[in-house]
């Protein structure tokens, strides 16, 4: 099945991009430490909202030259109150797998004393790319987590309420609807707003993710309970019971795997709800808390109006989760498809 999965992939131009897409953000993610060219706790305020930085490799003369920058100076006048200006007295010479100023090595950095904002900086002078990259180790982590819950459960619920029937059925899928009808987003404010102030990042994540998948499970749950209703009178579940199969095993090991396909498919195209809950939690200040990043909180400061028009590269959080969410669905369509082609439309 997975290698029908793959070669299905790999034949759909748009499915084949997605993959490589959230290849290289999760490549980019493990190796943040590598690759962002400053700590996750670097911060210069009187740098704040800083340009990007300009990479320039041709010198004064009209000559190619190694890449290089420049600092930027920080005026102010009563129209724009926060101006940047390049400071041409000292050029930066980018270097490449060396030790940076904090000390660690990076894929890129600049000697002691210059600045190297590839993506300028936030309010308190901390540099966007870096903040990405760390940040993005929450956002794009949180979906798996919540799947790697909730998904063991509505299974095992599922299959017990559809294999059993009657009662049990009633009782059990009343109290999954039951759950089904709380809204779920609503549910996730008033949970997350009423977490202790004192509670760490770390702590607010586990927590968010039991939240996700404890209004998750149920709308699974009731899917997979369909499927084992249709599969429970087949003959090789009727031969198992022949031979003495409890019934636990008869759920877990002849009926459940029947419906892989589905659980692929639920998985790939569940993950985006899970990335635009967290990061609309963070984006309304209830998820995870500065200083440390994930994109929905760093994605907070383009609120305001000036911001959008003068500071642009504040945006880009928003762009890598639509690139994101967009790839994890272009995926899930396509494997989709691959195991049921009757939903395609032709």
């Amino acid at each position: 099945m997975f290698k029908e999965i793959l070669n299905g992939l790999m034949k759909d131009k748009f499915a084949k991009i997605a993959l490589w897409v959230l290849f290289i953000i999760y490549f980019a993610l493990a190796f943040a430490n590598f690759i962002a060219p400053y700590s996750k706790d670097f911060s210069d305020r009187s740098l704040a909202y800083a340009p990007p930085s300009k990479i320039f490799t041709i010198d004064q003369n009209g000559k190619f030259s190694k890449p290089y920058t420049y600092n930027y100076k920080r005026s102010f006048d009563d129209k724009n109150f926060n101006m940047y200006q390049l400071d041409r007295s000292q050029k930066y010479y980018l270097k490449f797998f060396s030790k940076g100023t904090d000390g660690k090595r990076h894929l890129v950095s600049v000697p002691q004393g210059g600045n190297l904002f590839l993506l300028g900086t936030d309010i308190n002078g901390r540099d966007v790319f870096s903040r990405l990259l760390f940040g993005g180790r929450i956002s794009m982590t949180i979906g798996f987590l919540a799947l790697f819950v909730l998904f063991p459960i509505g299974m095992i619920y599922g299959g017990i309420s559809g294999y059993f029937g009657g009662k049990v059925d009633t009782i059990m899928m009343r109290i999954a609807e039951g759950i089904m009808s709380i809204p779920s987003f609503y549910l996730l404010i008033i949970l997350a707003s009423i977490l202790p102030a004192g509670m760490t990042s770390i702590q607010r994540f586990i927590l968010i993710v039991i939240i996700l998948a404890f209004i998750g499970w149920a709308g699974f749950a009731r899917v997979v309970r369909g499927m084992v209703l249709s599969i429970k009178n087949q003959e090789f579940v009727q031969a198992a019971k022949s031979i003495g199969a409890s019934n636990f095993r008869i759920i877990t090991k002849h009926i459940l795997p029947q419906t892989t396909s589905f659980i692929i498919v639920a998985i790939t195209l569940s993950i985006p709800s899970y990335i635009l809950s967290e990061s609309g939690l963070s984006f309304l200040g209830l998820g995870i808390q500065q200083p440390d990043a994930s994109w929905g909180n760093m994605l907070k400061e383009a609120q305001v109006f000036s911001n959008i028009i003068y500071r642009p590269w504040l945006l880009t959080p928003g762009f890598l989760i639509f690139i994101a969410v967009l790839s994890f669905n272009l995926v899930g369509d396509t494997i989709r498809d691959i195991l049921d082609p009757k939903s395609k439309i032709r």
